[in-house]
């Protein structure tokens, strides 16, 4: 619900349990007010003014001097009103003058979601509440326009803001620093929660308090990185899993980016969000605009619990899209640990053959079925099967393994190319390279320039003519480097500066991004049964804008359980279980030579779509028993995986630092029917002593009143008595469920719940007093 007080010029947006309000002042700026617990009335109370000594005032204030941008909270500020905090606008002129003023002009509110060409966004559909609020602020002097975007999911609890820029004025102006959304409080004690780490380790949780200054994070690789990710949260210094105030923001764009908080000197806070302002420079011609991504905000207050489940809600039934949103995921079988390159088509389709006997549903040829493609050298470009090494032609092979009862996927990826390639020898230009000057590698690999629609459409055109061989129905879409030239041949922007000839490389790189939407859009649109899963080395581009196109993204190329453990923890924060690409892999596990169970494994990889990256044939008796007991279990509750409500039943975000078990000796995750009639709780051990005290994990979501039969998938031995047990959900809730010893390290169990439909014992049978 969206309201506008005409009186007061105050807006109220309304989600099913938060209020957001904003109001365009007397001299015709837009000010934050409130964004917390829902409420009724006007809140513009909040608002002080005083004479703030060397807090400027703009000169619309004549010389009221309690009025000064420097002080108030603001729904978008730029640079030159006088506010030297960090802003979301910084623009120059043709002249190179900086600075602008942004005040408002008019409004629309209607219902539905707005929707944005050419970038992903949060969508709704014709059933769904959505409403929109549509602000126009404008720079007379520049004829500058900015058009402020607000989408409400109110059943989400989610609120979404974009801004389209627009110069409508004679010269062209260039933008240093163009971000999305910022939130201003007047006051509180908050902590900064951002997702860390670097390839094979990425999105740890970082907390740590404002105490003074800006804490900044972003990437400046082409891409969202392994890093830092889009996702960052504000919260109340004591808020935790179960209660306080939490505030989030959410970056639905795969490229460089920059989120940051800080605290003022009047004790004030701002956290904000959007495209990376490092290399942005973006040139904004007479007449043209320019759309910036979409943040999805939210607000809990109740814990963080709360505000991750509102996120996996938006992202589950509002970001992913076709089929696969509501579709139940295959269980595929990679071959890269099994086999890397070292494969032909005879071993694909004996894997296809294992897979089937141990009740897989899919085989995935990864790297290395291409060109001249024997090892990470060579071949990236060549997209021609290498029929010699295939035994014939792709939809052969594709047919072959059909015939052994399993579906067919493949590894792609379209944005690289190897200099030794027939498309590099060919197109040496069609890269992102400075000429002249010897090219930084990655991988021994160089970046398409998919700012160019000649190299857009030639890829496009050679990932549909592979798809077209055959029965695909699975596309795994990596990209294993990081842009460090954003140099475009043709497709260049110059301008004079200086009197020296430049490149406007903040341009390159989002037209670089657009490009990478655009090819995805096509398959979309041309291939609506494929399922696309993303990749960037694993998790470099794990973000909201990837999940719009590709429902799945391979969380990490770390398939070791144990490090999975924290990965997938802090991963859970912002996106649901059903977008983590999680599978088994075989040991000691390749990343890290580390040793685990295999039943905690499959337990840690439940918690994802599932699959499996090694050899069948190496497996023993045992192990292909386990495996076969893994799927069976995995199908049962795969849907309450998709679409449940997660918990974290462990903490491992410590306050002051970054993310360490602090008291807990297990990792423990919970999924629940949002009826409250099924759970599923997975506990791993990750400290063992002598001599252990018991441990308890405290459920959640469960049906207040209700009895819950509770019984572990495979019952320890100290898992004393008869199975299952009936026990009252309060308990299960406020004093928890005893876990049986476990005496190893990495050890699991999974326990399964199922809601007695039934009264209490003592309900039915009330007391003789209660009688009375």
């Amino acid at each position: 619900m969206i309201l506008y007080d005409e009186e007061k010029r105050i807006f109220t947006i309304h989600t099913d349990h938060s209020t957001y309000q904003m109001m365009a002042d007397p001299y015709g700026y837009l000010l934050h007010l409130y964004y917390g617990n829902r409420t009724a009335g006007r809140t513009d109370y909040l608002l002080t003014y005083r004479d703030r000594g060397f807090s400027g005032n703009p000169g619309c204030a004549g010389r009221n001097r309690t009025y000064s941008l420097d002080a108030l909270p603001q729904e978008f500020p730029f640079q030159g009103g006088g506010d030297f905090r960090s802003t979301l606008l910084c623009v120059r002129d043709s002249e190179g003058i900086a600075g602008c003023d942004l005040r408002y002009r008019e409004h629309r509110i209607r219902n539905g979601k707005y929707g944005l060409a050419g970038l992903p966004a949060a969508y709704a559909g014709e059933k769904d509440d959505a409403f929109t609020l549509e602000i126009v602020l404008e720079d007379q002097r520049l004829g500058l326009e900015a058009e402020l975007l607000y989408g409400v999911l109110p059943h989400c609890d989610i609120i979404t803001r974009s801004v389209i820029l627009r110069n409508k004025g004679k010269a062209g102006v260039f933008l240093d620093k163009a971000q999305t959304a910022c939130l201003d409080f007047v006051h509180g004690d908050f902590d900064f929660t951002v997702f860390m780490g670097r390839h094979a380790m990425e999105r740890i949780p970082r907390r740590q308090r404002l105490t003074g200054g800006n804490q900044v994070i972003g990437s400046r690789r082409g891409a969202s990185s392994h890093q830092y990710n889009p996702f960052v949260i504000l919260s109340e210094h004591d808020a935790g899993e179960r209660a306080g105030r939490c505030w989030s923001m959410q970056l639905v764009y795969s490229g460089g980016f920059e989120a940051e908080a800080g605290r003022d000197q009047y004790g004030q806070t701002r956290m904000q969000m959007g495209m990376g302002d490092g290399r942005l420079d973006y040139p904004l011609g007479a007449g043209e605009e320019l759309t910036l991504p979409e943040v999805i905000m939210s607000f809990s207050g109740n814990g963080m619990a709360g505000l991750s489940q509102n996120h996996h809600r938006c992202i589950q039934r509002h970001i992913v899209r076709g089929k696969y949103r509501d579709c139940p995921r295959p269980v595929l079988l990679n071959s890269w640990e099994a086999a890397y390159f070292d494969f032909t088509g005879r071993t694909v389709v004996e894997l296809a053959r294992q897979a089937k006997l141990l009740g897989i549903d899919m085989v995935v040829m990864d790297d290395g079925w291409f060109g001249e493609r024997r090892d990470d050298l060579r071949g990236l470009g060549d997209w021609f099967a290498n029929e010699e090494k295939l035994g014939g032609t792709l939809g052969d092979l594709a047919k072959r393994v059909n015939a052994e009862g399993v579906r067919f996927g493949i590894w792609m990826e379209p944005e690289m190319v190897s200099e030794d390639s027939g498309l590099y020898r060919e197109h040496p230009d069609w890269t992102l390279a400075i000429p002249g000057a010897e090219p930084v590698r990655g991988r021994y690999q160089l970046v398409l320039d998919f700012s160019r629609p000649d190299v857009r459409e030639y890829i496009f055109a050679r990932i549909c003519e592979v798809l077209d061989q055959g029965n695909i129905e699975y596309l795994k879409w990596d990209c294993n480097r990081n842009i460090v030239e954003a140099y475009s041949d043709p497709g260049r922007q110059v301008r004079e500066h200086g009197g020296a000839t430049c490149v406007s490389r903040g341009k390159i790189l989002h037209d670089y991004i657009l490009g990478l939407y655009d090819v995805l859009e096509r398959l979309h649109r041309r291939y609506p049964e494929l399922l696309i899963e993303g990749c960037c080395g694993g998790g470099g581009r794990f973000d909201a804008g990837m999940l719009y196109y590709t429902p799945q993204i391979w969380c990490s190329d770390n398939t070791d359980a144990v490090d999975r453990l924290l990965i997938q923890y802090g991963t859970s924060f912002g996106y649901p279980a059903a977008a983590v690409g999680a599978h088994v892999s075989a040991c000691p596990n390749g990343q890290t030579g580390r040793t685990a169970p295999l039943a905690t494994r499959g337990a840690v990889a439940m918690a994802g779509t599932f699959g499996y990256e090694m050899d069948p044939a190496e497996l023993s008796a045992k192990e292909r028993q386990e495996i076969r007991r893994q799927i069976t279990r995995y199908r049962e509750i795969r849907r309450l995986i998709q679409e449940g409500l997660y918990y974290r039943l462990s903490d491992h975000l410590n306050c002051e630092g970054s993310a360490g078990p602090r008291t807990d000796e297990f990792v423990a995750w919970e999924f629940v029917e949002e009826s409250g009639r099924e759970a599923v709780v997975t506990v791993v051990t990750t400290g063992i002593h002598g001599n252990m005290p018991t441990q308890y994990v405290r459920l959640r979501g469960l049906t207040p009143g209700a009895m819950y039969k509770v019984e572990p998938e495979e019952a320890p031995e100290s898992w004393n008595g008869a199975t299952p047990r009936i026990y009252p959900a309060e308990a299960l809730m406020d004093m928890g469920l005893p876990l049986p010893e476990m005496r190893d390290e990495y050890q699991s169990v999974i326990f399964r719940l199922l809601r007695e439909d039934r009264q209490r014992e003592s309900q039915r049978h009330p007391s003789r007093e209660d009688a009375r």
